[in-house]
């Protein structure tokens, strides 16, 4: 009826792109898209092996779901560009590895801090080791720009006048280290979360010493008289620091990154050129059929046996897959010194491990459950997790079992559960390493271009 109304034909119609809202976080749920800035680092936001990964990803996904919305990535071309988009607006808030500064502060608004790092400098074995501030003018210190590592460096300038760096406005902190490594700059900060994921790609990278005080990270937003959003923010970092979701998160994607030496790094590395294309099709096979990442079965594998298929441990397990002969007899392997024999029985053995996981635990959490049984019987596992139970913690949650799983060794706990003494330190260890080696086949078969044409060229630099 209202079409033959002439005040309702003659009423001006407002533009689709001038709608009004009360305010950003209304704006954020009617639009239903969160638009976030981050980079492509792996303490932030990188394609992993089923999907895109990392904590900023994580921490924003979660986020997302909290305001009932989708979530949409914006990956500027350098640090210095994700700040200046924040200020101007050009996104919701900055979600990118950013420390909070006194001179930040000043610029932008942040949300309750999610880790602590520090600021280190960065050198290559091989290399002199620089000691102190003054021992970086022997060398070519080269950092990012638009990062809170100038700041740093400022002040360490006031005591050593001498001290001088370059800023470079086209590379990231990730780039620079792969300078370092490759020896075409001497040094370069990073932080301390950074290299402690990225030495494992670079394994002759080291710390030479820390520059700066511990310093936070956080979500930065432009600073306005609109605090809807941020406010959400802020209720959001006190529900899942409350629930410890974000500790389980840190434990994601740091609690596995200690464990595995230089010297079994490098021997991993030599391994993936000289063994690991021997066994390449029958993972991928075994993986199809079964239903997993490949990589999975290989860092399992590389864990067990070191891709060695004539491997027999002094329990009397064997193969690729070290299956012991009651495992080997439930998945039908006849002879477990064959490669195909005992990837593919392997590769059941773990879907069987998994099928037995709850359903209810979500993923990673589930398939480092299954891994766990499969090292320490799935017997033992439930006993972990019923102690995790009686502690008060979460029994479906591998943050909380990884601390029980120990207790298996203690007189005092293990004599009150079903299946008794374990080695429960085993399993712990046994998980964080083939989670290291299975982010080192992700770098790796994501990278292989650069490294043949690495290992190719006479005069480059290996990885190694």
């Amino acid at each position: 009826m209202s079409a033959c109304d002439p005040q309702a034909q003659n009423k001006p119609q407002a533009p689709e792109n001038s709608v009004k809202y009360e305010n950003q976080l209304e704006r954020v749920r009617k639009a239903g898209v969160l638009t976030v800035l981050t980079r492509y680092d792996p303490t932030t936001y990188y394609e992993a092996a089923d999907g895109y990964s990392g904590l900023e990803y994580d921490l924003v996904q979660l986020f997302a779901e909290h305001l009932q919305v989708k979530s949409k990535f914006i990956i500027p071309d350098t640090f210095s560009d994700i700040l200046q988009k924040t200020q101007a607006g050009e996104a919701d808030f900055a979600a990118a590895g950013i420390s909070i500064t006194e001179s930040r502060k000043q610029q932008f608004l942040f949300a309750p801090h999610y880790h602590k790092i520090t600021e280190q400098v960065i050198y290559r074995t091989g290399s002199n080791r620089p000691k102190n501030t003054s021992d970086l003018t022997d060398g070519i210190l080269e950092i990012a720009k638009g990062t809170s590592h100038a700041e740093s460096l400022v002040k360490l300038q006031k005591t050593t006048p001498q001290l001088q760096w370059l800023t470079n406005d086209k590379l990231d902190t990730n780039s620079l280290l792969y300078l370092v490594n490759e020896r075409l700059i001497d040094y370069t900060i990073a932080d301390s979360n950074q290299i402690t994921l990225i030495r494992r790609f670079y394994p002759k990278l080291n710390v030479a010493f820390t520059i700066s005080p511990t310093r936070h990270l956080a979500w930065a937003f432009k600073k306005s008289g609109d605090l809807s959003l941020y406010n959400e923010a802020v209720l959001f970092f006190k529900k899942i620091k409350k629930s410890k979701k974000l500790e389980q998160l840190i434990e994601r994607h740091y609690g596995h990154t200690r464990n595995i030496t230089y010297v079994g790094n490098c021997s991993f590395r030599l391994h993936l050129q000289s063994l690991l294309p021997k066994y390449q099709e029958l993972f991928q096979g075994a993986a199809d059929k079964y239903a997993f990442d490949w990589r999975l079965l290989a860092a399992i594998s590389y864990q067990e046996s070191h891709w060695t298929e004539n491997a027999v441990s002094p329990t009397g397990v064997k193969g690729l897959m070290m299956l012991t002969k009651a495992a080997a007899d439930q998945v039908g392997v006849k002879d477990r010194t064959k490669p195909k024999d005992s990837i593919f029985g392997g590769a059941s053995y773990l879907k069987q491990r998994l099928k037995k996981t709850p359903e209810r635990i979500p993923e990673p959490d589930r398939t480092w459950f299954a891994l766990a049984s499969y090292n320490i019987g799935f017997g033992h596992l439930e006993d972990a997790r019923v102690i995790t139970q009686k502690l008060g913690k979460n029994p479906d949650k591998w943050i909380d079992v990884k601390q029980s799983l120990p207790l298996l060794t203690k007189k005092r706990w293990f004599t009150k559960t079903k299946h008794g003494y374990a080695r429960g330190k085993e399993p712990v260890m046994y998980v964080d390493n083939i989670r290291n080696y299975l982010d080192l086949l992700i770098w790796y078969t994501s990278n292989k271009e650069i490294t043949e044409m690495s290992t190719m060229q006479p005069n480059a630099m290996s990885f190694y």
